[in-house]
């Protein structure tokens, strides 16, 4: 029964862990056809990555997305928009290439990256494109 009642508390520890660290952890918004404008507008600093699930260099973009809404969080919002299931969207804003990433502030898009970079150089278009206005 003491076996059992201390699984039964580890469990239930891990349980908590982990609820408080997916809340820790910045959330990237999932935008989409019906939302794009509103969220747009919304934000005053946003990075969209328009990206398919077919994508290679998408894929190796994804990760550096939730690093930098990490590391930027409070000050820079990120969202992910699926091109193949927003067709709206990249038609409506021009995307031809993805992944395409494109930064926009108080509702204008300010700067638009095309391929698969490096953080530090994602980071460092964000900072020219946002970086004097950033809070904190």
């Amino acid at each position: 029964m003491d076996d059992e009642l201390q699984h039964l508390r580890e469990k239930r520890m891990r349980e908590l862990l982990d609820t408080a660290e997916r809340r820790q952890q910045p959330q990237v918004l999932t935008i989409t056809d019906g939302d794009i404008e509103h969220t747009v507008r919304s934000h005053p600093f946003i990075v969209i990555d328009f990206w398919a699930e077919w994508c290679g260099p998408c894929k190796r973009v994804a990760p550096v997305v939730n690093e930098l809404a990490a590391e930027l969080a409070g000050r820079v919002t990120f969202g992910k928009c699926n091109t193949d299931e927003n067709p709206r969207s990249a038609a409506g804003l021009g995307i031809s290439a993805i992944p395409a990433l494109i930064l926009f502030a108080d509702g204008r898009e300010v700067d638009r990256i095309i391929g698969a970079y490096p953080k530090t150089a994602i980071l460092e278009r964000i900072m020219q494109a946002f970086g004097g206005n950033l809070p904190g």
